[in-house]
């Protein structure tokens, strides 16, 4: 799998479980579903996200 596909995976499990942690255990965790969009917000416009650096350094190849 590519940087971009594992982007895509975590970001989408990281925002499914928040969801399901805010229905739980406590409704601030809506709160880092929003951090999580707009962290993929933000990396449309600047082509940098964290979690793609981590990758990277991690060894997974570019897409």
């Amino acid at each position: 799998m590519t940087i971009n596909r594992y982007l895509h995976l975590i970001a989408g499990f990281v925002i499914v479980l928040s969801v399901i942690l805010s229905q739980i255990h406590s409704p601030y965790w809506i709160y880092f579903t929003a951090f999580v969009g707009l962290n993929l917000m933000q990396s449309a416009f600047t082509n940098w996200c964290p979690m793609m650096t981590i990758l990277r350094k991690l060894g997974v190849k570019e897409g």
